[in-house]
């Protein structure tokens, strides 16, 4: 392999490493290549790629991406899982590679978001549920309120239902008169009568003040002349007896 060569292999490890979520580094000794084209087989479906490459490429590789963490991985034969997809279901991928296979690609470590991850933390990634088992288990615990408020609707509207059915009934077989909601007004009807009754009361009285207040004032009727008596002499007596005549003084 030439500089120019190397210098291709190491742009793309380089690209490979930004582009990535998480890396994943292996022991690679022992596996067989139809192992390793199994192994990624069953990466593809998290997006992950499983490469083999030589330490010192990857090392100036590892400078250019600026990810110095995985640098120290890369002692020994090393083989790296590039994650651009969902990191736990790659890291389950390469936990049930080693379950069927004991003795071939032990985890050494790697890089999950630019953090550095040991061994036991990328196997406790490998026991997560996967991304898309959350995401069914998000839209059902979002889903769940909303169903069970159309179980609780439908439930009280058929309850409603049930009800008005048996009122029905009831008013059919005669448990219920059918002029009951009409029998709850009448004590209103009761209640009214009597004020109804005392209207035409007020409305006389009313009447005859009226007739009182515009019946005609007679000046005449309301003067009297006073009865004449016998004892109070009349006006021409008295003058009659207080001048004498021409008659009796002659």
């Amino acid at each position: 392999m030439n500089r120019e060569e190397k210098a291709a292999v190491i742009d793309e490890i380089a690209g490979q490493i930004k582009e990535s979520e998480a890396v994943i580094a292996v022991d690679y000794r022992g596996i067989s290549v139809p192992q390793a084209a199994e192994l990624r087989a069953s990466l593809r479906g998290s997006d992950s790629t499983f490469r083999v490459t030589k330490n010192t490429l990857t090392i100036r590789a590892a400078d250019q991406a600026e990810q110095e963490a995985l640098k120290d991985l890369l002692t020994g034969p090393t083989a790296l899982t590039f994650v651009k997809g969902d990191v736990a279901a790659a890291a389950k991928a390469l936990a049930d590679f080693q379950k069927a296979q004991p003795d071939l690609l032990p985890f050494k470590g790697g890089t999950l978001n630019g953090v550095t991850i040991d061994a036991d933390q990328i196997k406790a990634l490998s026991k997560l549920p996967t991304r898309e088992v959350l995401y069914q288990q998000l839209v059902g615990v979002v889903a769940s309120p909303i169903s069970g408020l159309a179980r609780t609707l439908n439930a009280l509207i058929g309850g409603l239902a049930i009800q008005l059915g048996q009122i029905n009934e009831k008013k059919q077989s005669g448990e219920i008169p059918a002029d009951s909601a009409p029998a709850a007004a009448a004590p209103a009807a009761t209640d009214e009568a009597p004020a109804a009754e005392a209207a035409p009361a007020a409305e006389d009285t009313t009447d005859d003040a009226a007739a009182t207040a515009e019946a005609p004032t007679d000046p005449d009727a309301e003067a009297t002349v006073a009865p004449t008596t016998s004892d109070d002499p009349a006006e021409g007596a008295d003058d009659a007896s207080a001048t004498p005549t021409d008659t009796q003084e002659n």
